[in-house]
């Protein structure tokens, strides 16, 4: 009757740490899907950034440079 007991208890260990294996299996999953999705939110504000960048360097080089001695009137 006690190694019945025991196997009954191991059987009853084993049935739970497989149903956390796939809660945890589950959870892997959804988290890799969100890393992700933030991943290429991030390639993608990256690349907007660079856009803007190039646009703003693009005006600052159109400015007038300020080489010519003011007026000290």
């Amino acid at each position: 009757m006690l190694q019945s007991e025991q196997i009954d208890q191991i059987a009853d260990r084993v049935e739970r740490l497989l149903v956390r294996y796939e809660e945890l299996q589950r959870t892997n999953d959804l988290l890799n899907a969100r890393l992700e999705a933030a991943l290429q939110e991030r390639d993608a504000l990256q690349s907007r950034l660079n856009a803007a960048r190039g646009r703003v360097e693009a005006l600052l080089d159109k400015l007038p440079s300020d080489t010519a001695p003011k007026d000290p009137a």
